[in-house]
């Protein structure tokens, strides 16, 4: 065989030899990283990045501005002993004051016109009215009428309350502004004095997030929130009390970021954590308190980590400055302030002035 054939050959069969062997290591780097089982303390900073980021573009949205609505940009509670279904108030509305002095003390005018007929309960009504309810409660007719650009589409709500304290309340509503979505809120409400009350809410955003928070009252006091991602939970905080009020003793208290779980229950002397489910013996955590009552991350709680290479964290540290952000949202959709001072007050008004 001829030298140069020769040579060429065996130059052929090096290079692919070298392309095998590159082949075969990209390879196995590749489930190398992908199999990888990551640490306590990589599972937890690539959680609570997900939890930032998503905090981060809850902050900045239309869905968040309504949400921060509090107490001191709206009117003070008025109650009604009353009951009011959805077919009662059923139809299509737009924000049209009517000069007509009504005889009803809380609505001596009436504020929206029905413009259509429809199954469910459709509002049409000037922004500033929604992210400054006072200027809806306290509206007077020499204001001037703004374009009705924020849409509440109610497919789900009633209203029941008596003088004996039983109430039941639900709310499901898709939410618009300037006709793009901003997202939907569902409420559910119910109790009595002597069972104890149930309450869920949830606001789902546009961008595929979701903050949810529940309370039961009774012989077990129960209270938890949880912001998701689609159908994965980033964050979610569960707390079990016997007793009720002041009196109240924690009986359990499980705290879940990404695959990490942080729990304390009665009989356990030390608090646990989990990742994968799987005990972790080296890594540990405390919690911080400065109260026994209602002491949750959003308020007074705080949890030292310590992972296994011996460092600590805060998770108040960890995720700031987007704890404020989870604080608003949890303390909001405890507290129906866009159900009560939006919702209720349109249903009422044209409640009473339909009659």
């Amino acid at each position: 065989m001829p030298e140069a054939i020769l040579f060429g050959a065996m130059k052929t069969n090096i290079t692919l030899i070298f392309i095998f062997l590159g082949l075969v290591t990209w390879q196995c780097t590749k489930i190398d990283s992908s199999d990888r089982k990551l640490s306590l303390k990589e599972s937890l900073e690539e959680s609570i990045a997900k939890i930032n980021t998503a905090l981060d573009k809850i902050s900045v949205s239309n869905g968040y501005k309504l949400l921060s609505v509090t107490e001191e940009g709206a009117k003070s509670d008025d109650i009604f002993y009353d009951s009011i279904d959805l077919k009662l108030i059923a139809g299509i509305y737009k924000f049209q004051p009517d000069t007509v002095l009504r005889h009803h003390f809380y609505f001596p005018y009436k504020l929206f016109k029905k413009t259509g007929t429809s199954d469910q309960l459709i509002i049409n009504l000037p922004e500033k009215m929604v992210f400054h309810p006072k200027k809806l409660h306290l509206y007077k007719l020499k204001d001037p009428v703004e374009k009705n650009n924020f849409k509440i589409t109610a497919s789900e709500y009633h209203f029941y309350y008596n003088w004996w304290n039983n109430f039941d309340y639900k709310l499901f509503a898709d939410l618009a502004l300037n006709s793009e979505d901003i997202g939907s809120m569902s409420i559910l409400s119910r109790g009595k004095p002597l069972s104890g009350s149930k309450y869920s809410a949830k606001y789902a955003f546009p961008e595929g997030y979701s903050i949810t928070k529940f309370g039961q009252t009774g012989d077990t006091t129960r209270m938890s929130f949880a912001l998701s991602e689609d159908k994965d939970t980033l964050l979610m905080e569960t707390i079990m009390f016997l007793g009720d009020g002041f009196k109240r003793k924690e009986k359990q208290y499980i705290l879940t970021v990404g695959n990490v779980d942080i729990k304390r229950s009665t009989g356990i002397d030390s608090i646990q954590v989990f990742l994968d489910g799987v005990l972790q013996k080296k890594a540990g955590a405390r919690i911080i308190d400065n109260t026994d009552y209602n002491s949750s991350i959003c308020y007074k709680r705080d949890i030292l980590l310590t992972f296994d290479d011996g460092t600590t964290a805060k998770l108040s540290e960890l995720i700031n400055p987007a704890h404020e952000t989870l604080k608003t949202l949890v303390k909001s959709l405890g507290e129906m302030y866009f159900a009560k001072h939006i919702v209720d007050y349109i249903a009422l008004n044209i409640y009473y002035n339909s009659r």
